[in-house]
């Protein structure tokens, strides 16, 4: 009798011991900084569409189209939400073999639960977080076509772009495909979110054809305070964009954090300085988009540059965006409404060029993180180069054949003359973004 109270009393401490042992494990697969950072990030990422992004194109249409952008910008958060859901993250984080898609394994999140873990974070937060990064790509292509499409011809095809160009470019670059396998540096979306947008709204911007009145009739911004709020709200966010690719609460967050705030700082003054040079006065708009411009340059960089390197970087993406956004608009007459493709598009393809250069470790001040074993600078900059040129043929070729499916389904994909004259807030919300 004594023998077997001794034995149930081993059993039940042996128990007791295991359940610390047990609960330490299933812990030390989580870590909490980690996840907590990407917690914060996703918000952040989420808080530069709605309302950053949102309310800084609002603010530069025209008053009658104002609720038309702020509402393009939110039903597309609302739908690639679900997409992402349903087939989104399983096409671009999936475990497929394939290096082009991940296949349709987790659609739906299929087999992704409370205790999936995606490195030392739980999947679910790094699917969030990447799924912020799907709602703001195909939202940065509104600024392109503003002021003249139909809404119901801009939700299809920014389901279909996202469907048919983001997932799979995200794939080939962050999750697993052939462009990642090649070594492309591309640490927070300089080809998969800039390079994408930039030229899926340069394309869609020629398709649509230019606004009536476009370089004969005013086109002024109706509220630059409003600009200048979204773009405070997009500096702040970006610091989740970009730091949080480094998915870790460590010294590699700290140092994209640092670099992308010195490269909106120097993108901002040197957009400044230019126009403070050729007309004598700065201008709002230019230091605001001279800050986006500086933060779509960086981000394919910011894993991989130092702070001198940053500040090349700004300065590289100030002076080439300001004279591209001059160019398309004065020189070849395209009419990218709020210059999406000369900020962002040529934006993320200087970064992702810089971003070969910089990241060798023997430029003095200049070094970066340092070429893999094995890489010289010019054979990264030729991948960089290939990452560059597949994506944009890419993008540019799916964009051009999905405008013609969605213009043939919504018999045309743009609004009358008249609608564009009465403004779109009415014709297609019949609703005003100001009552006077």
């Amino acid at each position: 009798m004594i023998n077997k109270i001794i034995n149930q009393k081993a059993l039940i401490a042996f128990a007791l011991l295991l359940v610390p042992s047990i609960t330490f494990a299933q812990d030390a697969e989580i870590n909490g900084a980690n996840t907590a950072w990407i917690l914060t990030s996703t918000a952040l990422v989420l808080f530069m569409t709605l309302p950053g992004l949102a309310l800084f194109y609002g603010g530069l249409v025209r008053t009658r189209n104002v609720l038309s952008v702020l509402m393009q910008c939110f039903s597309i958060a609302v739908v690639i939400s679900i997409l992402w859901l349903l087939v989104g993250y399983s096409i671009a984080f999936g475990p497929s073999e394939s290096l082009y898609w991940g296949g349709l394994s987790k659609a739906m999140f299929s087999g992704i639960v409370v205790d999936s873990v995606s490195g030392d974070i739980p999947e679910t937060v790094f699917a969030s977080f990447q799924m912020t990064f799907a709602i703001i790509t195909p939202a940065l292509m509104v600024g392109a076509f503003a002021e003249r499409i139909k809404f119901s011809s801009m939700l299809l095809f920014c389901s279909l772009w996202t469907l048919f160009i983001y997932f799979p470019v995200a794939n080939w670059v962050w999750g697993g495909g052939w462009l990642g396998q090649m070594g492309l540096i591309d640490f927070a979306g300089g080809t998969v979110v800039h390079v994408t947008a930039g030229v899926g709204a340069l394309v869609t911007a020629l398709f649509i054809g230019k606004r009536e009145g476009f370089l004969t009739t005013p086109m002024m911004p109706h509220n630059l305070t409003m600009s200048f709020t979204g773009a405070g709200m997009l500096w702040v966010g970006w610091f989740g964009f970009n730091a949080g690719s480094a998915l870790a609460a460590d010294g590699s967050a700290g140092m994209a954090m640092f670099v992308t705030h010195i490269s909106a700082a120097t993108g901002a003054l040197t957009w400044m300085a230019i126009e403070w040079i050729k007309y004598g006065k700065p201008s709002g708009l230019g230091a605001i988009t001279g800050m986006v411009a500086g933060l779509a340059t960086i981000t394919p960089a910011s894993g991989s540059v130092g702070p001198a390197g940053a500040l090349l970087v700004g300065l590289s993406g100030g002076v080439i965006c300001y004279f591209a956004t001059t160019y398309l608009k004065q020189k070849i007459k395209i009419d990218d409404s709020l210059d999406v493709f000369p900020v962002h598009g040529v934006g993320g393809i200087v970064g992702t060029f810089l971003a070969g250069i910089l990241v060798s470790s023997n430029l003095g001040i200049f070094s970066g993180n340092g070429l893999a074993d094995g890489v010289t600078m010019g054979s990264q900059v030729m991948v960089q180069i290939t990452g560059i040129v597949a994506v944009g043929a890419y993008t540019a070729v799916v964009t051009f054949v999905l405008l013609k499916i969605v213009s043939a389904v919504t018999s045309g994909i743009r609004v009358t003359t008249e609608q564009e004259q009465v403004g779109l807030d009415i014709t297609d919300h019949d609703e005003k973004g100001y009552s006077m």
